[in-house]
């Protein structure tokens, strides 16, 4: 079963290579090599369906795409759906940056819970539901909070200062298999899988 992978970032494919590979072994994941549409969605599971739907229109084959980012409480459910530019640029440290000053500015007594979520979505143009391609979302939470200052070398985005609920150490100081168990893109790659099994079963 080929599917591509909505995605230009290398860690995503590579993540999700591991977390879909035991789920679903009869699964090919395909690099997309095709143009980023533009992702004005007002919600993460708008933005994965429109990356899925563009890669699936430009290829052909079924598609899976996510959208995803940190939301944090006293700053109003921000950086949301604009995390990857949250700083102004695609730069993991700005970003981070920008987020611990933005809470640093609410003073000491702010409230520094945060959840990451995903929103999961594939995208089958050979198989017509209705008139219109096939396509589901799925999503994944991992609540937490946000450390006050960055820790840890592994990971990607905001992992070095998210501290997942349950656990005294970020994102990035935990091993990518203890990760790809618990986080918000394993939890809705997950459901995901799930469909992708029927499919493949099918």
């Amino acid at each position: 079963m080929r599917v591509v992978v909505a995605t230009h970032n290398a860690h995503k494919v590579a993540e999700l290579q591991r977390i879909l590979g035991a789920a679903v072994p009869e699964l090919e994941l395909v690099t997309y090599d095709g143009p980023a549409p533009e992702e004005d969605g007002d919600t993460f599971a708008a933005n994965a369906l429109i990356k899925a739907r563009a890669a699936a229109k430009h290829t052909g084959l079924p598609a899976i795409a996510d959208d995803s980012g940190i939301s944090v409480d006293a700053l109003g459910g921000a950086p949301g759906i604009h995390s990857a530019y949250y700083s102004g640029h695609r730069d993991d440290a700005a970003n981070v940056r920008h987020l611990l000053e933005q809470l640093a500015a609410r003073g000491e007594g702010a409230d520094r819970a945060a959840q990451f979520t995903c929103a999961a979505a594939l995208v089958d143009p050979g198989e017509i539901v209705d008139g219109a391609p096939f396509e589901t979302v799925e999503l994944g939470i991992w609540p937490g909070s946000v450390a006050a200052e960055a820790a840890g070398g592994g990971g990607f985005g905001y992992d070095p200062v998210f501290v997942p609920e349950g656990l005294e150490v970020t994102a990035a100081e935990i091993s990518a298999e203890a990760k790809n168990a618990t986080s918000h893109r394993a939890r809705a790659f997950a459901a995901l899988a799930a469909v992708l099994r029927a499919r493949a079963e099918g």
